[in-house]
């Protein structure tokens, strides 16, 4: 098994380097990139300077010389071909240099280090609730199939499923928060949070995060239920469980003692994948309810064409993914000890 989890390892280089590599190649080739957003900065800011005429014929007028163009070239590495660019950037990555902002001028890996705390924070309590939520409801439902309760949550459960996160946040934000006004419109606290005791604190910023929560537990809320309850039934219909029951092991012996441990092992091979949720977080969901996390760093970044900061989300999210899949293994070891590892 030891020599599985290194080759495990092992690939992680050549597969960061694929990722990184297309990405990279898409951002050389999209238009409106940083300097072209320059230009446009510098010919608004001209037009916004001139007046009548002179205005609208500074709007055809180059503002950078062509040396200045050049220079801001060679700045962000767009003078060299694409591979002597991405090798330059690889090389500062693993040196631990995520690169300079185009747009704020900070440092990348600054900027993704003051938000990482906001996402680790909403994705950990959600991952939580949806385990803590979800595989309990799974096993009700597979233990009551069938019956009023497994019917209405169902209903339930499909309705949120159906029915992205972020539009969910939406809703809650106009009834909950605009209509009856029980929680607030955004933001993760209150104005005056640095004024208030310790205790109205901590219940100041759960009450900012009851929304924001409900909205990112909602997608896989529906997923890990269904998956949990069907896992379950197939396991409790195997030949095993009916064997043991008409050896006379009571019912509930034979679910918790034999079936149950078998089926937490598909839920045991997502739960690293989950990790580069936990952190990045989700974008719309930030963006909504005006979260200031990485999610809503990369997406504000993507629209700005701020390839260092993109790049640099980019770095973390990605290594978080491939560092899941082997925790993935991991875990499924861990759950089914006839997983062996050659």
């Amino acid at each position: 098994m030891t020599a599985y989890f290194i080759r495990r390892t092992l690939l992680i280089i050549p597969t960061f380097i694929g990722i990184t590599l297309l990405v990279f190649s898409i951002t050389r080739f999209v238009p409106g990139g940083p300097i072209e957003r320059m230009i446009a900065e510098a010919q608004r800011m001209q037009v916004e300077g001139g007046g009548g005429a002179g205005a609208g014929a500074g709007v055809q007028r180059q503002p950078l010389s062509d040396e200045q163009i050049e220079f801001l070239k060679q700045y962000y590495g767009f003078d060299k071909p694409l591979l002597n660019s991405y090798l330059a950037w690889l090389g500062k990555v693993i040196q631990g240099d995520l690169g300079i902002s185009t747009r704020y001028q900070d440092p990348v890996w600054e900027m993704i280090r003051s938000r990482i705390p906001i996402s680790l924070y909403f994705g950990l309590i959600a991952m939580a609730l949806t385990y803590g939520v979800c595989i309990p409801l799974g096993i009700v439902k597979a233990i009551r199939h069938k019956t009023a309760f497994d019917n209405v949550s169902s209903i339930i459960v499909f309705i949120g499923y159906a029915i992205p996160g972020w539009v969910i946040g939406i809703y809650l934000l106009v009834w909950l928060a605009g209509w009856w006004d029980v929680f607030p419109l955004g933001d993760l606290v209150s104005e005056n949070f640095d004024e208030l005791p310790l205790l109205q604190k901590l219940l100041d910023l759960a009450w900012h995060s009851v929304l924001p929560v409900i909205a990112y537990m909602i997608g896989a809320f529906a997923a890990m239920t269904f998956l949990m309850k069907n896992t379950l039934m197939d396991n409790l219909a195997a030949d095993y469980v009916r064997t043991a029951i008409a050896k006379g092991l009571p019912f509930r012996r034979a679910v918790f003692g034999h079936a149950l441990r078998n089926s937490l092992i598909p839920i045991a091979t997502s739960f690293g994948n989950n990790i580069s949720v936990i952190l990045t977080g989700s974008f719309l969901i930030e963006k909504v309810f005006n979260i200031d996390g990485m999610g809503l760093l990369g997406y504000e970044s993507v629209l700005e064409r701020d390839y260092p900061v993109v790049l640099g989300v980019l770095v973390i999210s990605s290594l978080l993914f491939l560092i899941g899949n082997i925790l993935s293994d991991l875990c499924v070891a861990v759950v089914d000890p006839r997983v062996q590892f050659d």
